[in-house]
């Protein structure tokens, strides 16, 4: 183990910790997905790529949510045919894989185009594979340019082609910033990926506990470094003192109870933990055999039913960031419809389950292509409603200077350029959190919405 101080100055398949060295903690507060800190498991809905499913035809009927316009699902769209693109990353050698997201955006674009279409238009869905470097992504910017898109939707794309789609007039809307350029991109993220989430804990830290002193533990590696790195210095900015531990991405039991006490032998306040999966287990059950009792702050990968049905009230004290409980809403009865012909059956090994079947709040990274569609969806649908003609680029002015628009499921609300210049491309900065609690994992403060932007890095 080695450590750092500082005073308060400034069942699936594995993914790859390279995943980590990108995407670290960006989904810790998605609802449909979860974060990474260097060594954690995909849900277990993810499906190969290969697999592609029919998309359903059954009409609905549904408010946007978040708005008082309807949204038409009478039948096929009657408008123009809309050219959207997406570029996402798949099949690099180092891991960087996330069919999912490509093929879950598909799937919505295939529901609207049953179902009232995207502000009234059907839309025809263009995707180019970026292979995780500038190279492939700039190949992809100029693929999708000459096809003749009016819209580009980034999925997980490491080094967007800005330029080329600033030259070409062509609006870009994306679920996640990934790297530091993205921060102030001419762009619109719907999220705030690692900035935001990792100044949440802070937040939480800091109002919920009053903490002056802060223990915390993580892997020693690129992605939870990465992540480490943004709680610190959100922490700093709270002028709370905290002391780090770093161990192995994988520990053993003994492990773990040593990091655990190292985290705590100064009597801080609370702990922090940025371990995931085995990792979640091993340092719930080292803190319950330390005797540990002060709050731990987690991410919401910890809350997974998996890792709650192995700890049990072992997790009292422990509080999940970003962690969303299931509601049964219209929002997920639609998701639930949308996506059931992608899931994988556990028993056949077909595609296809019953649409109760699909756990929304485990869909892991694809989720985000169905949390950045159908929010556009909805935001859309609002603005046609209003009498403004839906185009890519009406479609992203709207999304920039309009109140009260909302995350798909109506709890996040939107707030594009809120944290600007530094973060002006990010939309939305508050998050819910969970906590184990008499037996079960339920919302923290009555689905209380925690701020980041005061600790902002």
């Amino acid at each position: 183990m080695t450590r750092s101080m500082s005073l308060g100055t400034p069942g699936s398949r594995r993914r790859s910790r390279a995943l980590a060295a990108v995407v670290a903690g960006g989904l810790f507060f998605v609802a449909c997905g979860g974060g990474d800190d260097g060594d954690s498991s995909p849900a277990e809905t993810e499906a190969p790529a290969t697999s592609e499913a029919p998309s359903t035809d059954a009409p609905m009927t549904s408010d946007a949510p978040g708005t008082d316009a309807p949204v038409s699902e009478d039948g096929p769209p009657t408008g123009p045919e809309m050219l959207i693109g997406m570029v996402n990353t798949e099949g690099n050698p180092n891991g960087l894989d996330f069919p999912d997201l490509r093929r879950f955006a598909k799937a919505a674009f295939e529901y609207m185009n049953s179902s009232g279409g995207f502000g009234g238009r059907p839309v025809k869905f263009e995707t180019c594979v970026a292979g995780g470097t500038p190279e492939t992504s700039q190949k992809c910017a100029q693929e999708l340019i000459g096809k003749g898109v009016e819209l580009v939707l980034l999925g997980l794309d490491l080094f967007p082609d800005y330029a080329t789609y600033g030259a070409a007039n062509i609006p870009v809307i994306g679920v996640l910033p990934i790297l530091p350029p993205d921060n102030t991109a001419e762009a619109l993220f719907l999220t705030g990926g690692n900035a935001t989430t990792t100044a949440v804990m802070a937040v939480i830290a800091q109002d919920r506990y009053q903490a002056k002193t802060v223990g915390m533990i993580h892997a020693d590696n690129a992605g939870a470094n990465s992540t480490a790195a943004g709680v610190q210095a959100a922490l700093d900015k709270a002028g709370i003192k905290w002391k780090a531990v770093t161990g192995g991405d994988n520990e053993t039991d003994a492990g773990y109870l040593g990091l655990m006490k190292a985290a705590n032998a100064d009597d801080p306040d609370i702990l922090i933990s940025l371990y995931a999966d085995a990792g979640c287990i091993g340092t719930i059950r080292g803190y319950a055999t330390a005797g540990i009792t002060k709050p731990v702050l987690t991410t919401s990968i910890c809350s997974d039913s998996d890792v709650i049905s192995q700890v049990g009230d072992d997790a009292n004290g422990w509080v999940f960031v970003g962690g969303q409980i299931e509601r049964d809403t219209p929002e997920k009865a639609l998701l639930q419809k949308i996506l059931a012909p992608y899931i994988p059956n556990e028993e056949t090994g077909e595609m296809g389950v019953e649409p109760a079947d699909v756990k929304t709040t485990a869909l892991g990274l694809g989720g985000l292509g169905t949390v950045l569609t159908m929010t556009l969806r909805d935001i859309a649908a609002q603005m046609v409603a209003e009498g403004t003609e839906m185009t890519g680029q009406n479609l992203y002015d709207y999304l920039k200077v309009t109140d009260g628009l909302y995350l798909f499921g109506g709890i996040t609300p939107l707030d594009c350029g809120a944290a600007a210049p530094t973060y002006s491309s990010f939309c939305s900065f508050v998050f819910e959190a969970t906590e184990y609690k008499d037996g079960a994992v339920v919302s923290v403060e009555n689905g209380k919405l925690w701020d980041s932007i005061p600790l902002l890095p």
